[in-house]
């Protein structure tokens, strides 16, 4: 299913892909705000976690053509190396959070100790450690719209097949299995589990959840994938290398978590209530004096 822009602006067109992408973006930092503001993060906090992470989305955008770009190359050099318009989540992911954890710490350890004005230096009554268990979540949701999007552009299709289930794919001329529709669903039931277990277990390993369960999936949809994506390792798709890669740093992520990152968290939520009204607290009374 190819479905042409919705309207247009100018010569611009709108297209459901986009309008899915973007809508998964916003979900992604409107959960992520709401979870800080509950979680008593300060606002310090939650701008510099916040512009952080849209930093390295449209970084991870970016990254997603290059990785996708790359295995074009590898398949066939004879082409030449050109970004397009198609990517690759996994390459996507991998930048983001790579970039994210590089400008991190860099402005931890490196920015802020040496900075004098109030702008950069580090006032946060929060750790990174302390959003990790949230942050699965906040993907899982953005990854969920973009699958949705991928139905409308007729993208990521399965092989084809004549049961019910089947979606007509113009591209292909003929009925696939919607492993578009099928990832979206699972990656919203994921999330649904993700957020249970964090706001009602105050479950910490989310994280590792999240690689591992979706190397998994990924893993085993690739097979029932026909939309073409290149070579990468001899006997695997790609996504069915680095889905083995998320299973694997999954795994070590809990350890990691348990022994290290878990340390190093502030516990916001254990903090004296963030005063977010604006208004400056109230002096303190002296003894034998009365409030007026």
């Amino acid at each position: 299913m190819i479905v042409g822009p919705l309207f247009k602006i100018g010569d611009l067109g709108i297209y459901p892909y986009g309008i899915c992408m973007a809508l998964g973006i916003i979900s992604c930092f409107v959960f992520l705000y709401v979870t800080m503001t509950r979680k008593n993060f300060n606002d310090e906090a939650i701008d510099k976690m916040l512009l952080f992470g849209i930093c390295a989305t449209g970084f991870g955008v970016f990254m997603a053509t290059v990785f996708q770009a790359l295995y074009d190359y590898i398949e066939d050099p004879s082409q030449g190396y050109n970004l397009g318009s198609a990517m690759t989540f996994q390459g996507g992911l991998i930048g983001g959070v790579s970039s994210f954890l590089i400008c991190w710490n860099l402005y931890i350890y490196v920015i802020a100790p040496r900075a004098k004005g109030k702008l950069l230096s580090n006032h946060m009554n929060a750790s990174l450690s302390d959003a990790i268990p949230f942050v699965a979540p906040s993907i899982t949701i953005a990854h969920a719209f973009g699958r949705l999007g991928c139905t409308f552009a007729g993208c990521c299709y399965g092989a084809e097949t004549d049961a019910w289930y089947g979606l007509y794919m113009p591209a292909v001329g003929a009925k696939v299995i919607p492993t578009q529709l099928f990832e979206c669903i699972f990656l919203v039931l994921l999330s649904v589990i993700m957020i249970i277990l964090y706001y009602k277990f105050n479950f910490k390993h989310n994280f590792s959840v999240y690689l591992i369960s979706y190397g998994v999936w990924r893993f085993l949809i690739e097979f029932l994938r026909d939309d073409h994506r290149g070579e990468f390792v001899a006997g695997l798709t790609p996504s069915q290398f680095w889905s083995l890669v998320m299973v694997v740093l999954g795994i070590g992520f809990i350890f990691l978590f348990k022994y290290v990152l878990q340390g190093k968290m502030k516990h916001p939520e254990l903090q004296p209530k963030v005063d977010r009204s604006g208004k400056k607290p109230a002096e303190p009374v002296a003894d034998g004096e009365s409030a007026e």
